[in-house]
């Protein structure tokens, strides 16, 4: 399915979800105070719309966290229900929160609260379930059949042929092939259906006697060139060109078209381009960071005082450190080891338990309090000055030191293409006791699916964690 398409489909559900929320939440209120419990319940036209148009924005911000818009339309039964439940429940948990937080005069109901759970689950159950049988709907809503011709023969084009088939329900129609050099290419194709195989020289009068929305060119790098009359004639009939670009097949960068004035650029990113998100990230990291210090600055302070009066040093450590694109930043945390760590590190290197990175088991040069702040993530605090700077996120890979990404492996370079963070996926996933391998595959996860929604759920998940010390060594 052409991401376009794709896009209306996730939009259609999202809609949906905004109708079926906001169903439950009224199914559930009437439900509620028809129900003849001791105590009365009933909310005020000012609260009810408060907390109804909060219930409609939490359900579509879980249902965006947990990627459930993009499995949709693939009608599997067990994701669907596990996948409702989930978001009922994270929905709900917000409302609690956000009751709490509004400080109502009346709580809600538990009896309330149970129901417009219940009536959730059930309400986007029913329609999900069914919405794999909404394909000639969706189809009408893209509007009439979208047909399709496929410039090439060869693998590329087989492969681009049966992607096409597979997205038949959403109204594409594929007409049949072009051979670039029609005396070596056979009369038909046959993919899981039989298609013609027409010379290129007939485009012209093909156009002229059928309707052919789109062509799509997967031929080799090589053949483009000769073929710019055709590009030109789709031009001046309005017709959408699409070139497959398979050229560099191991290459899994997100390819785009950018513009240097009036030059075409073709682009291949292979990290996180979104200007906009990025954007949405820095305010994100601005606005966190400066109210995590402001409300911490106090306890960083008596953290400080407990370290000089501990162990003789500052209390704050400074390391130079690699942030993104290989940029060195000064990297701030309280200090949790002896005075001359760094001076000791040689002596130690026969405990390291990762293969590039420096990190050992219960190291001997953490002072007796720096074990403490080593466990809980407390030494970290003062990244948040790093973040407020703009040397890290609040979510990245970790910045390595200089040494280490000296001996990084080419595909491990790839992370320093991402802003480093205070947290990441791996301290979510077991922390200290995962191999540096593992780190480094995991953070390459990170890059290729990330999101804003990705951001808040490493960071929500890494609260626990903090808390209770799991994962530290």
């Amino acid at each position: 399915m052409f991401s376009r398409h794709h896009r209306k489909v996730k939009l259609l559900f999202g809609l949906s979800d905004i109708f079926l929320t906001a169903l439950a939440f009224e199914a559930a209120y009437e439900s509620r105070v028809l129900l003849r419990f001791e105590r009365i319940f009933y909310l005020t036209i000012e609260v009810h719309v408060l907390l109804l148009g909060f219930s409609v924005l939490a359900w579509l911000a879980m249902g965006a966290w947990l990627s459930v818009y993009d499995k949709l339309d693939a009608g599997n039964p067990r994701v669907i229900l596990r996948d409702s439940f989930r978001q009922s429940v994270l929905g709900i948990t917000c409302l609690v929160i956000v009751q709490y937080l509004l400080r109502l005069e009346a709580p809600l109901s538990r009896s309330f609260l149970g129901l417009f759970g219940a009536f959730s689950w059930a309400f986007l159950c029913l329609f999900r379930l069914g919405a794999a049988k909404l394909a000639g709907v969706i189809q009408r809503e893209f509007g009439a059949p979208h047909y399709v011709m496929v410039v090439g023969t060869g693998e590329s084009a087989r492969r681009l042929g049966e992607a096409l088939e597979q997205s038949s329900k959403y109204g594409i129609r594929l007409l049949g092939f072009l051979a670039v050099e029609p005396v070596q290419a056979p009369a038909q194709l046959r993919l899981a259906s039989e298609y013609p195989v027409h010379p290129l020289a007939e485009l012209p009068s093909l156009l002229r006697r059928q309707v052919i929305d789109e062509v799509l060119f997967a031929v080799e790098a090589r053949s483009l060139a000769g073929l710019e009359d055709i590009f030109v004639l789709c031009d001046e009939e309005g017709v959408r060109t699409r070139v497959v670009v398979d050229f560099f097949p191991h290459v899994n960068s997100e390819v785009y078209l950018d513009r240097l004035g009036s030059m075409a650029l073709l682009t291949f990113a292979a990290a996180p381009h979104d200007e906009i998100r990025l954007l949405a990230k820095r305010v994100a990291d601005v606005v966190v960071a400066a109210v995590a210090l402001t409300l911490l600055f106090p306890f960083m302070i008596l953290v400080a005082l407990v370290i000089r009066l501990t162990s003789p040093g500052p209390a704050i450590f400074k390391q130079v450190r690699c942030g993104l694109n290989g940029r060195r930043f000064t990297f701030y945390k309280f200090r949790s080891m002896c005075r001359n760590a760094e001076e000791l590190k040689p002596s130690l290197e026969h405990l390291n338990s990762k293969s590039t990175a420096f990190k050992i088991p219960n190291d001997p040069r953490l002072t007796g309090v720096g074990r403490y702040l080593r466990k809980f993530s407390v030494d970290e605090w003062p990244q948040l000055w790093n973040v407020l700077k703009g040397d890290m996120s609040l979510v990245g890979p970790r910045p390595a030191v200089p040494g280490e990404v000296d001996n990084y492996k080419g595909w491990q370079r790839r992370r320093l293409r991402m802003r480093p963070g205070l947290t990441c996926l791996w301290a979510i996933e077991g922390r200290d006791s995962l191999d540096f391998e593992t780190w480094m595959k995991m953070d390459m996860q990170y890059i290729d699916n990330w999101s804003l929604g990705l951001d808040w759920k490493i960071l929500l998940l890494t609260i626990p964690h903090m808390l209770t010390g799991r994962g530290a060594h």
